[in-house]
C-alpha cells in the first residue's frame, strides 16, 4: 500500500512527521503540498490506500486540503485522516470530511492501527460467507450484520431482505420479485408487506439508509457502485 501525505514543507520535514514514520513502518509515501492543487492524472492509475492531512496546529488549513483533494476524482472515496497536535483538534468538526484523526507527536503503532481501520471501514468485497460496503457487514453464515461495528437488531426477513439485495448490488428488483425471491412463491401477503421491511430496514440503518434506493417505477435495490 502506500500512502498520499499533505502538509506543509515545515510540518513535514519535522522530526517524528507522518511520512517518517510510515517509512519506518514500511509503508510508501507520497507528499503533495497543503496549499497545492493535486493532478487528475497522478492517481488515476493507482489511487492512494489512504490519505493523511498532517495539519500541526492548522486545522482549518487541513480542513481546506481535503475539500480540494476531494474534487479529484480518484481521490474523493479514499480515506482520510488528519494529524494534528492536541491543541487544535477542537477546531475540528464531525463534517469536515476526515474519516478519523491522529494526534502529533505521532505515535506509529496508534498511526498505523487508524489507517487499516479506516482502510477496512471503507472496503468492499463479496465473498459466500460475508458481504461488506463500507461501514456495513453482512455475515452470511453467522446470520448477523454489522453497521459500523455495532450488530444490527434484524428479524429473520429483514436479514434475508438485506443480504438478497446487496449481494446483487447496483441490480433494481419490482416488489413482486423480492417477494417471491426473499419470501417464497407461497407466501400470501401483497407487495405492501415488501414496502414495509424496506422502511424498517432503513429505520435500522441510520445514516447509512440510502445504501437500499428507491428505483421509480420499479422497486427497489442496493446502492449501485460510485
Amino acid at each position: 500500500m502506500w500512502i498520499l501525505v499533505c502538509g506543509s514543507d515545515a510540518v513535514l520535514a519535522k522530526e517524528g512527521s507522518v511520512p517518517q514514520v510510515l517509512g519506518e513502518l514500511g509503508c510508501a509515501t507520497q507528499t503533495c503540498d497543503i496549499w497545492d492543487e493535486v493532478e487528475e492524472s497522478a492517481f488515476q492509475q493507482r489511487p492512494p490506500t489512504a490519505i493523511i492531512v498532517d495539519a500541526g496546529r492548522a486545522a482549518d488549513a487541513a480542513r481546506a486540503a481535503l475539500e480540494r483533494l476531494r474534487l479529484v476524482k480518484a481521490l474523493r472515496e479514499v480515506p482520510a485522516l488528519v494529524a494534528v497536535e492536541i491543541n487544535a483538534l477542537q477546531r475540528l468538526d464531525a463534517a469536515d470530511g476526515f474519516d478519523d484523526f491522529v494526534l502529533t507527536p505521532i505515535v506509529p503503532a496508534e498511526l498505523y492501527l487508524r489507517i487499516r481501520r479506516v482502510e477496512w471501514r471503507r472496503s468492499e468485497f463479496l465473498s459466500q460467507e460475508r458481504i461488506k460496503f463500507g461501514p456495513l457487514c453482512i455475515d452470511l453464515a453467522a446470520h448477523e450484520a454489522q453497521l459500523d461495528g455495532r450488530a444490527l437488531a434484524l428479524t429473520h426477513q429483514e436479514f434475508r431482505l438485506l443480504s438478497f439485495l446487496a449481494a446483487r448490488r447496483g441490480r433494481a428488483f419490482r416488489r413482486d420479485e423480492l417477494l417471491q425471491e426473499v419470501w417464497g412463491a407461497q407466501y400470501p401477503a401483497g407487495t405492501r408487506t415488501v414496502d414495509i421491511h424496506v422502511r424498517r430496514l432503513r429505520a435500522k440503518l441510520g445514516p447509512s439508509e440510502d445504501l437500499i434506493e428507491t428505483v421509480r417505477g420499479v422497486g427497489y435495490r442496493f446502492k449501485a457502485q460510485e
